[in-house]
């Protein structure tokens, strides 16, 4: 009987050992193979043509904007509510003729403005603006110098306290040096000058610690010629005044925008 005898593994000869050798191709940086593995994305827009949109959709500078006193004041105001409003001039136009031109904005009502056809969001903006002129015009007021000029003083109140429908009076007070120290509407309503008292504009001058006071009321009817009652009434308040040391500077009626009277220039007391 053959023994079997065990055998020891033979070694791989050298040329089993051998493996051919190929050029391995060139991997791709990470940022590219990583571009490689995500899906396609979306194509995009070419850069042109977002520069191109973007270009449109910015707004055209207006040549008048930088150059806003060539307009008149219907330009003006149609600018200030063109927001929104595709015939801003014409709603502009509406709204100086019912109120009556552009220095009685400041005092028109909420509901007439809505009636000419302003919408809620155009009125406080509107209220807004009419402010910051009567703000402008105040602080050119000189407060330094004596207030010798009735005109400063004239175009303030015009601005501040221009009435359409219903009369009032109220009171500029001045110190020592009639510098401007602050100014108050007293009565409002259909005003008759025999039954206001001086008391309450006297009270107020005492209050402020007024040197003087420049004294006005409005005409509703445009018209600020004087009358006999006003230049009564205010020969009455300079000598209640002159009684307790206060001085009557003036006495200015205002009519409709740019036109008041002094009734110290004319002669009144």
């Amino acid at each position: 009987m053959t023994s079997l005898t065990s055998r020891t593994p033979s070694k791989p000869s050298d040329r089993a050992r051998r493996i051919p050798t190929r050029a391995l191709p060139d991997l791709p940086p990470p940022e590219r193979a990583l571009r490689l593995a995500s899906p396609a994305a979306e194509p995009s827009e070419p850069p042109s043509h977002q520069h191109r949109t973007s270009k449109r959709d910015r707004p055209t500078p207006d040549p008048l904007g930088y150059h806003p006193h060539t307009l008149t004041d219907t330009e003006l105001l149609g600018r200030l509510l063109a927001r929104g409003h595709e015939d801003s001039t014409s709603l502009a136009q509406t709204l100086l003729d019912v109120c009556g031109g552009l220095t009685a904005l400041p005092n028109t009502s909420q509901a007439t403005l809505r009636h000419s056809g302003l919408r809620d969001d155009q009125i406080p903006a509107l209220l807004a603006a009419c402010e910051l002129a009567c703000r402008l015009v105040y602080g050119r007021i000189p407060d330094r110098e004596p207030l010798t000029r009735p005109d400063h003083i004239a175009r303030f109140l015009t601005l501040h306290y221009q009435q359409r429908d219903q009369e009032l009076m109220g009171a500029v007070f001045l110190n020592d040096r009639r510098r401007l120290l602050s100014h108050q509407e007293i009565f409002r309503g259909t005003l008759h000058r025999a039954a206001v008292e001086p008391r309450e504009i006297l009270k107020q001058c005492l209050f402020r610690g007024a040197a003087g006071f420049v004294l006005f009321h409005t005409h509703p009817s445009g018209d600020p010629t004087p009358d006999a009652e006003d230049i009564l009434f205010t020969r009455r308040m300079s000598e209640a005044a002159e009684v307790i040391g206060v001085e009557l500077v003036d006495h200015l009626v205002l009519g409709t925008p740019g036109r008041w009277r002094s009734l110290k220039n004319l002669g009144g007391w």
